[in-house]
């Protein structure tokens, strides 16, 4: 071994005998100024720093469980114009598009036949009823049988069966509104050759409107006759106000929901029949509820529950859940009114955490 190497190890050697020497006696300065000025730190629960929130305080409220539904807009009354008998039409006495009331005359076919056999039998009528009066003064002077006299009253009573036939055809001919309404747009013209399958036009009635809609099953229990609902159209922002006029009797077995028709009085005609409409029902109302904020609300494998702050910390309770809407919760126990819970912050709370409100949320 060398000179140079024994030196550096004997001052290597020095060294380390000289750190075991006085370390003991500079470790508590040494500590110090690595810590820096002041105590001793302290434990870990008292470094713990307060978790800022927003608290809501419970107060009594009303709830409702509000429901929308999809609905269609159908008119108060609609048929498809037709006639009852076959023939040729004749005549088209109204305008597209415009309004008619009962009894209009809309279209005629070509009577002309029935109108001669109609004429023909009147005079036969007249023949007859003549010949009747003269087999009644016979009758009556016992110059006749009441068997004579009474195969011309029958022969009478015929004539005027037939009349009454021949009319009601004549009355098959023409195309009357069956009220009052609406016309659509024609398919045939003057001329054209009509059955009773042939379609003419449609009439609508659409004063009032049906809003007809479905609810599931469950909420069935709960709609009655003369039910209040509101719906909107894709048309317009306003809202509107019905009422429900007709329950289904029975439960639609592939759906297993229930329909309903409404009617709103529809006077100026500004909602059109075919309509989409957003129906909202309010259901099932509470008064005086406990009830929370959704998000406040922490699901766990044993059950539900929520922080309340309390003397300055966070204290976790479980709770019971009853009516759900879109933003609030019912509790049916676990909270009571006046309790202050903690509706942010929600994923780093934990038991007797300290905290700080930043905010009250009071809930009026």
């Amino acid at each position: 071994m060398n000179k140079k190497l024994r030196t550096t190890i004997t001052i290597l050697l020095i060294v380390f005998l000289a750190g075991i020497i006085f370390y003991p006696k500079y470790k508590p300065l040494l500590t110090k100024e690595l810590k820096g000025p002041g105590n001793s730190p302290a434990p870990l629960r008292q470094q713990q720093q307060k978790l800022n929130a927003v608290g809501y305080v419970i107060v009594p409220q009303n709830m409702s469980q509000m429901i929308n539904q999809n609905g269609t807009l159908r008119p108060d009354e609609e048929v498809d114009m037709s006639f009852e008998t076959s023939g040729k039409i004749v005549n088209i006495n109204f305008t597209e598009g415009t309004r008619v009331k009962k009894g209009d005359l809309l279209a005629k076919m070509n009577d002309r036949p029935l109108q001669a056999q109609l004429e023909k039998l009147n005079a036969q009528l007249k023949l007859a009823e003549g010949k009747e009066f003269r087999q009644k003064s016979l009758l009556d002077r016992d110059a006749i049988s009441q068997e004579s006299y009474d195969q011309i009253q029958t022969d009478v009573q015929s004539i005027k069966a037939d009349i009454n036939l021949v009319k009601a055809r004549i009355l098959e001919t023409e195309l009357r509104a069956p009220f009052d309404g609406i016309i659509g747009l024609r398919y045939l013209s003057e001329g054209s050759y009509a059955t009773s399958a042939t379609k003419i036009a449609r009439l609508v009635k659409a004063k009032p409107i049906k809003i007809e809609f479905s609810i599931s099953e469950k909420y069935a229990s709960e709609i009655r006759i003369g039910y209040p609902i509101t719906f909107q159209t894709k048309s317009s922002e306003k809202i509107y106000q019905a009422a429900v006029y007709a329950i289904d009797p029975k439960i639609d077995l592939s759906t297993r929901t229930i329909s309903l028709r409404a009617l709103y009085p529809n006077t100026n005609e500004e909602l059109k029949p075919g309509t989409y409409a957003g129906i909202t029902l309010e259901l099932s109302k509470i008064e005086n509820a406990v009830s929370i904020p959704t998000e406040a609300l922490i699901p766990e494998m044993e059950g539900e529950k929520v922080f309340i702050y309390k003397n300055g910390k966070a204290q976790s309770v479980k709770v019971t859940t009853g009516l759900r809407t879109e933003s609030k919760l019912q509790i049916t126990s676990g909270l009571k009114f006046g309790d202050t819970l903690i509706v942010t912050g929600i994923m780093q709370l934990r038991q007797n955490l300290p905290v700080s409100l930043d905010s009250i949320i009071l809930n009026n």
